[in-house]
């Protein structure tokens, strides 16, 4: 009878245990806050060709210069490319870096299919190559699509003996650079020589022809916001030598600051003036 009893205790304990433990769990459950779900918005975008990797200006384009990345429809660039297949073969204007969008601005007509200088060259210009040494074509600081103005020192024709620097050309652009081996003379080894071509007209060019063949070229890198022509009569040996030359004083000034001195001799009195 006592185990009965012993029996019917622990049955009993073990249900109101299970009771508390099952109200606790749903009190708790019901304690905790609701899922927030979250709103799906949804993003329309508009398909923009850019590229994949930074592009020199004169570069045909290929299939792996290309990549198609989503623009949101309100921030497409003017004059972008949907499709990519539309922009094989068109040769580049302007240096393009990594992911910018290819525009229509700055690609060569859809007839021009020829790389490199030919691509880039506008239709009423002239690309002529001149020979520079190392100092003066400013190693490491011309590149593709620079300004330069170009300068020639020659001997003075209205002065013998005399020589005369003057700027032949301003506001040149650069369309590409690099060296080639030239023998100087006979029997000698042969050496770099820094090349840079550059766009000029037809005139231009006979300047520039003239001027390499004449004297010895000189290039001042300038700078791509100073667009306003400049003349100038050139440097001489006369004018070089008078630069930065205190100017002569005024006559009547000299004249002032002459000191003077009276001497007496006898009962004759003289003024002299210094």
């Amino acid at each position: 009878m006592f185990q009965n009893r012993s029996v019917l205790f622990l049955g009993l304990a073990l249900a109101i245990g299970l009771g508390t433990t099952i109200l606790t769990y749903r009190w708790l459950e019901q304690q905790s806050p609701e899922p927030v779900q979250a709103e799906e918005v949804q993003r329309t975008g508009v398909p923009v060709a850019v590229a994949s990797t930074a592009i020199a200006w004169g570069t045909p384009l290929t299939p792996d210069m290309i990549h198609v990345v989503d623009y949101p429809d309100t921030y497409v660039p003017e004059g972008a490319f949907q499709d990519p297949k539309a922009l094989i073969g068109r040769i580049v204007l302007t240096p393009l870096n990594q992911y910018e969008p290819i525009l229509e601005s700055k690609l060569a007509p859809q007839d021009v299919r020829h790389g490199g200088v030919v691509g880039i060259l506008s239709p009423d210009k002239r690309a002529m190559a001149v020979r520079v040494d190392e100092v003066v074509g400013l190693p490491g600081f011309v590149k593709p699509g620079d300004r330069v103005d170009i300068m020639v020192t020659l001997k003075n024709p209205r002065r013998r003996g005399g020589t005369i620097t003057k700027t032949v050309l301003e506001n040149t652009l650069v369309l590409a650079t690099g060296t080639q081996m030239e023998r100087q003379g006979p029997g000698e080894k042969p050496k770099p020589v820094k090349v840079i071509t550059v766009e000029v007209s037809l005139k231009e060019a006979e300047k520039l022809a003239l001027a390499s063949n004449e004297g010895k070229l000189r290039l001042a890198l300038r700078s791509p916001l100073n667009t306003k022509p400049e003349l100038t009569k050139g440097a001489t040996n006369r004018t070089l030598i008078s630069s930065y030359r205190p100017k002569p004083t005024n006559p009547q000034t000299r004249r002032s600051r002459r000191e003077r001195v009276e001497i007496i001799a006898g009962g004759r009195r003289t003024l002299v003036k210094f």
